[in-house]
């Protein structure tokens, strides 16, 4: 990984932990793991017809939420519920279209090194959702602990839910390039629940959720150096043993 990766890096891992607290508070954790696999079928056809895989799980990432906003919107379904739908159809086409030689990377990472231009971008899109994150932070938790009262206030909880949506969603986009579809939701997932298992106040739980992405991302990269590991299963391995010292030290916090 280059010097333009390794930072790109630890923004993203930064900010899978705010997504990943708010999406633990919406009991859509497990969604990461999920949403991920719609990008499959992008990085099929990316790898397929020889374009940027970004691109690829880009486009496929975009209708697979729209599908999930639809869905949810007409049906009434949960998040969760509309999501599962919608993967097993990305994941059964993605694992169609994607060669067999490149399923490896499709499924834990390992794309071309990062140029400027992916930089900037990944930049970019690591900025918006941060905003995004910053401007629906109040709203957010209003709908999620009283959609009803967020509803008689005026709050377009819908609208709301599909802006979350879009944010998570990018959110897996930017860590595709490190994790691969198979191992990215591990890193909106776990530095969450460090965040939720350690901090008493959500501003506390936010920043531990950071933190704890962000030495994951620092401990991978380092061990998968060292030893010449994959980087993708250094990372998560390093994430859960994160979280694995989390509940020792709760059980011995008074």
């Amino acid at each position: 990984m280059n010097g333009y990766g390794i930072v790109l890096a630890f923004a993203t891992a930064v900010l899978s932990g705010l997504v990943g607290t708010f999406a633990l508070m919406k009991k859509m954790a497990l969604a990461g793991d999920v949403v991920s696999h719609l990008a499959l079928p992008g990085l099929g056809l990316a790898f397929l017809w020889h374009f940027d895989p970004l691109l690829g799980a880009a486009g496929t990432l975009a209708i697979g939420i729209a599908l999930i906003d639809r869905l949810q919107r007409r049906t009434g379904f949960a998040t969760d519920a509309a999501i599962g739908v919608i993967f097993v159809a990305g994941l059964a086409l993605g694992t169609l279209l994607t060669p067999r030689e490149d399923l490896i990377d499709a499924l834990f990472g390992g794309f071309e090194p990062l140029s400027m231009v992916r930089f900037v971008a990944g930049i970019a899109g690591c900025a918006i959702v941060a905003a995004a994150l910053f401007l629906m932070r109040d709203r957010l938790i209003l709908i999620i602990f009283s959609p009803d009262v967020a509803t008689s206030l005026g709050i377009g909880v819908a609208r709301v839910n599909f802006l979350f949506l879009c944010a998570f969603g990018l959110t897996v986009l930017l860590g595709l390039q490190y994790l691969g579809a198979l191992l990215v939701g591990a890193m909106i997932i776990v530095p969450a629940a460090i965040g939720r298992r350690i901090g008493r106040t959500l501003d506390r739980c936010l920043l531990i959720s950071a933190a704890a992405g962000l030495a994951a991302v620092a401990i991978g990269i380092a061990v998968a150096a060292r030893w010449h590991l994959a980087q993708g299963p250094a990372i998560v391995g390093a994430a859960t043993v994160l979280f694995a010292f989390s509940l020792v030290y709760r059980e011995n916090t008074p």
